[in-house]
């Protein structure tokens, strides 16, 4: 194998892993996390009030942890019910099926 191709196989491998490790983060499930982003980003949603309003009150609805999900949004961009979209559904959109 060559040097490039050594280091092409790394690199997908390590790849794989970061994805992994983002999935495995996901407080919820894909679900619920495609829902979520589906519920912010519908059409005609209030203005951001910049909080997690919306986002509160669906994971309210659905019975989930908002203690764990609300700190997981955080780490990703998501500060408030727009950021959730424009950051957080910017890098998990894909995985859950967006």
């Amino acid at each position: 194998m060559s040097k490039d191709a050594h280091k092409d196989e790394l690199k997908k491998a390590w790849k794989a892993q970061e994805r992994q490790k983002l999935i495995d983060s996901i407080p919820m499930s894909h679900q619920d996390l495609r829902d979520l982003f589906d519920y912010l980003d519908r059409p005609n949603p209030p203005p951001c009030d910049h909080t997690f309003r919306e986002t509160l009150e669906f994971i309210k609805k659905r019975g989930l942890d908002a203690e764990r999900i609300i700190p997981w949004l955080r780490e990703y961009g998501g500060y408030c019910d727009c950021e959730v979209i424009f950051n957080v559904d910017d890098k998990f959109g894909e995985i859950v099926g967006r």
